[in-house]
């Protein structure tokens, strides 16, 4: 479905526009021209990977694919309006067309968890780019041990993929806790931030753990995660770096020797500690 020219964005038609939350919004894309036969493929990405996404007019931004390769036919976008591209997004409709290059970037190595127990963090957006991963191992739930999700946002009215994640809890041996910062009307779960959650997976230590989030958020999570005894070598996050070329070209996301970009943005904490890079 995506090919290899890597400088040139592709016409790419929105099949369909989903608001998650009063910001957000998810995005089905499909490739302008792909025919029936191309929709009966795996999709080949990997989960964690980026695209670059242009809008005509206002550049480009890097957005994490948030569907899994075993959708066919099309892929998923999950857009939190921040101004620029990710702004003149929300004023987009169904049938229109945006530009997409890639995929770029490394990926969650998830065939490396075959066998164990994983847990899933992520703070607000953050939940986005794990979906992917969160969607192909439930896909492929006899391959893995004990499932946990633990899932922070501000508000009750920030949470993304509600129903999801309502349904993932549904599924057998799959955990899912969630947790808003602060008290709220009409809201009947846990308070506090998403390192309040840690608890729920203590017996999960052995397994692999993925986080995505704020800096602030990981920053804390990785602290608990490691006084809980988790390894840096089965922590992974993803890293947010300002990112504009997607080839590791234009050096905005160079940090020790390292591209986000290319060799990233997916990292063991035992490679960011090697970077000497704080998170």
């Amino acid at each position: 479905m995506f090919n290899s020219r890597t400088y040139i964005p592709r016409a790419t038609i929105i099949q369909d526009i989903e608001d998650l939350t009063y910001d957000t919004r998810l995005f089905r894309l499909k490739f302008k021209g792909l025919g029936d036969c191309d929709n009966s493929s795996e999709s080949d990405y990997e989960p964690g990977q980026f695209v670059q996404v242009s809008v005509l007019g206002m550049g480009e931004a890097p957005i994490s694919i948030c569907s899994s390769p075993k959708d066919k036919g099309f892929f998923e976008l999950c857009v939190r309006n921040t101004g620029g591209v990710t702004g003149a997004m929300q004023k987009l409709e169904k049938g229109d067309e945006i530009g997409v290059r890639g995929p770029y970037g490394n990926n969650f190595a998830i065939e490396k968890a075959t066998g164990r127990d994983c847990a899933f963090i992520a703070g607000g957006i953050g939940l986005a780019p794990l979906r992917s991963v969160i969607k192909y191992v439930t896909a492929k739930r006899a391959d893995y041990g004990k499932l946990a999700i633990l899932y922070g946002a501000r508000t009750k009215e920030d949470i993304v993929f509600a129903d999801e994640l309502s349904q993932w809890a549904q599924i057998e041996s799959v955990e899912v806790h969630l947790t808003i910062d602060e008290p709220q009307e009409a809201w009947t779960g846990r308070t506090g931030v998403v390192t309040t959650l840690i608890g729920e997976i203590s017996d999960m230590s052995e397994g692999k753990c993925f986080v995505c989030g704020p800096p602030i958020m990981i920053h804390f999570t990785i602290k608990e995660l490691l006084d809980a005894g988790w390894t840096e070598e089965n922590i992974i996050m993803t890293l947010e770096r300002h990112m504009k070329c997607g080839v590791g070209k234009c050096g905005h996301c160079y940090i020790g020797d390292k591209y986000v970009c290319t060799d990233g943005p997916v990292f063991t904490y035992s490679q960011i500690n090697a970077l000497e890079v704080e998170v």
